[in-house]
């Protein structure tokens, strides 16, 4: 293995991205002296650009939306995962030359689940039909065999998702967000929504609730997840997430397993308490 290679976090913006805390992180807890992690600022026009500087010193890219979908002609090849859901957030240049990609927000998802004890689920929800919706679908489709709730907010993000569920093999039943404080009575329920967006929906948390997997983290805890804790239900954070496909994506850019858990996710703690 190299002693010195280069891997970044690419999109716009991104000024808040805590991957190279995470990254960084692992590469010490490794031993990778002569790794590096940036952080770069590009725009879909300006992707392919920016691929034609790579040279060989480069190991991967982690990328954000809108890059997840733009990248993909760009690449040698994407995983079943990635094709699944037409996203790539990780990007692995091989020593042949090759650059292949991957999506490890799905894996990283049903990790976090594990880790908190939720291996399967019966039924479940998901608030939101953005981006993140259709990850968490493809997740849901490894742990809930049962029918899952999608809310949304307009009939195009329901054409869509009804799309990802055919696409996925799941059974989908789309809700209309005004009746969204039905999910909180499920067993998992999946936010996937903006920041704020979900705040009016945490009087409605019953009083026993089950899971609620909240894929924000700054500002954390969202109004809904800390209601939710309050009354003694899981709660899985997007910290939780971050850190679990961080996880993944260093194992596959350095080869190295397993990556520190533990002290990527305090570090990432750390420095979301120092903002």
């Amino acid at each position: 293995m190299a002693t010195s290679r280069r891997a970044a976090v690419l999109g716009s913006p991104i000024a808040h991205s805590l991957s190279p805390v995470l990254h960084r992180t692992a590469y010490r807890e490794l031993g990778l002296d002569g790794w590096s992690y940036d952080r770069f600022e590009v725009d879909e026009a300006g992707l392919p650009g920016f691929f034609d500087t790579l040279g060989s010193e480069w190991a991967g890219l982690s990328l954000t939306m809108p890059l997840k979908r733009a990248v993909i002609p760009l690449l040698d090849g994407i995983s079943e995962t990635a094709a699944s859901v037409d996203a790539v957030n990780t990007v692995v240049f091989t020593e042949d030359g090759r650059r292949t990609g991957d999506n490890t927000d799905i894996p990283g998802m049903v990790a976090a689940l594990r880790e908190h004890g939720i291996d399967k689920v019966e039924a479940a929800a998901i608030l939101g039909a953005g981006a993140t919706a259709s990850s968490a679908l493809a997740a849901l489709a490894r742990v809930c065999p049962g029918e899952i709730a999608v809310y949304v907010r307009s009939e195009a993000r329901a054409a869509e998702m009804r799309r990802w569920a055919e696409r996925l093999d799941v059974t989908v039943r789309i809700a209309d967000w005004a009746d969204a404080e039905q999910a909180l009575r499920t067993p998992l329920v999946i936010s996937t929504t903006p920041t704020g967006v979900t705040d009016a929906l945490a009087r409605s948390v019953p009083e026993r609730p089950a899971a609620l997997f909240d894929v924000l983290y700054d500002p954390w805890p969202t109004v809904l997840a800390a209601r939710w804790s309050a009354y003694g239900g899981a709660v899985v954070s997007g910290l939780d997430l971050l850190v679990h496909q961080a996880v993944l994506q260093v194992e596959q850019m350095t080869g190295l397993a397993p990556a520190p858990l533990d002290a990527m996710r305090k570090a990432g703690e750390r420095a979301l308490a120092d903002r």
